[in-house]
């Protein structure tokens, strides 16, 4: 076992590998998306689906499992992305929390005269459960739960409470983001002002994200399908957050209340009621 400055050192590297990586794709593309002349061949590279980027925290997290643990590491680390030997009541949370907090808040911005819910996505039931699938392998989960939680949070945690480690680990996730503001119809939102805002929203949902990993004995799986329901009601709910970005502040408002309510019932400690 490490000990607790040789874990640090490690964390900080796995920050700096995974930035690395993901910014050295997506800054020459957000460059090209604002006029900034690259070569055509690697402009068309990487713009398309085969660009790397969000494979930064996964692969950060092979190379220093590797180069700490060996092959024998690095698959037992894959391995726990196929973890479902937890209990099955999680998959209420993991599954509709997100719902219930993202297409919750466009429900609430009816009352206030928002434009109301655009569900043409949903019109297709077929169409919405291929989405869940396809964003799981393409649009995040499978890209980053292997480095975010299944390295950086468990060292994170060992020198931090869940809740402090969940604050830390918030603030980078969302920083890490920050190139796809720049690049049109890359993220959820496409402004400094508002990337400012989901700041604490991303903080918020930090929080949740520990919580379900700590209650389900470190399983990589379940924050994936976190982050896939969570990045699902997002898609659902894109096109009209698109039409009123204040939206997003009811979002904030229903997180907060998750958050409060997780915190209060589980202390900040671990987040959880399990011993170990």
């Amino acid at each position: 076992m490490l000990q607790k400055s040789g874990t640090n050192k490690r964390l900080w590297l796995f920050f700096i590998l995974t930035y690395g990586f993901s910014w050295l794709f997506w800054v020459p593309q957000a460059l090209a998306a604002n006029g900034i002349a690259i070569p055509a061949g690697a402009s068309a590279f990487l713009s398309s689906p085969f660009n790397p980027a969000a494979f930064g925290p996964l692969v950060a997290a092979l190379a220093l499992t590797f180069l700490d643990e060996g092959s024998k590491g690095a698959i037992g680390l894959l391995k726990r992305g196929l973890d479902f030997h937890f209990k099955k009541i999680w998959l209420l949370a993991i599954l509709l929390l997100p719902p219930l907090i993202f297409i919750g808040a466009i429900l609430l911005s009816v009352f206030t005269g928002a434009t109301p819910l655009d569900s043409s996505v949903l019109s297709n039931p077929i169409v919405a459960i291929v989405a869940f699938g396809i964003i799981f392998l393409t649009a995040g989960p499978l890209q980053e739960e292997f480095g975010w939680r299944g390295y950086a949070l468990p060292r994170l945690q060992s020198r931090h409470n869940a809740l402090a480690s969940s604050l830390i680990l918030g603030v980078l996730w969302w920083l890490w983001h920050l190139p796809l503001v720049f690049i049109p119809d890359k993220f959820m939102v496409s402004t400094p002002l508002l990337f400012g805002v989901l700041l604490v929203e991303m903080v918020l949902v930090t929080i949740l994200f520990t919580w379900i990993y700590n209650n389900t004995g470190g399983s990589i799986l379940a924050a994936m399908l976190f982050h896939t329901s969570m990045n699902w009601s997002i898609w659902v709910a894109l096109p009209t957050m698109k039409v009123n970005p204040a939206i997003i502040g009811f979002t904030i408002v229903l997180l907060s209340i998750a958050v409060v309510a997780v915190v209060g019932v589980f202390g900040p400690s671990r987040l959880s009621r399990n011993s170990s």
